[in-house]
């Protein structure tokens, strides 16, 4: 998936957003973070996985634990190639879904 395909689908959930913080493109959802994306350093890219997921996804090549974010709810993934569409695709799901459920239940109600 290319950079604009990305930004694509991400722009595609309900209720998102995109704005520059911290000189990254980042994709939110009341202006919480689900996405943060460094497009000048080769589309390396983090995203909120649960606990369990945590470990599985860092012991794989190119993905590593997000440097600044919260311990193991946080992965850094070196490029776009490295998941492929489908898995791409559910890991920015994922975190959407993980961000949202921090909301209140009136936000909630409001994207699902």
């Amino acid at each position: 998936m290319n950079i604009e395909e990305f930004r694509d689908f991400c722009l595609s959930l309900p209720g998102t957003t995109e704005g520059m913080k911290w000189e990254h493109l980042c994709f939110m959802i009341e202006e919480k973070i689900f996405v943060i994306i460094a497009i000048d350093e080769g589309n390396s890219f983090s995203t909120k996985c649960t606990p369990e997921e945590f470990d599985e996804l860092v012991a794989r090549d190119g993905i590593r634990q997000a440097p600044h974010m919260a311990k193991k709810q946080w992965v850094y993934i070196e490029n776009l190639e490295v998941l492929g569409r489908e898995e791409l695709k559910h890991r920015v799901k994922t975190s959407r879904e993980l961000v949202l459920s921090k909301l209140s239940k009136k936000l909630q109600q409001k994207y699902n």
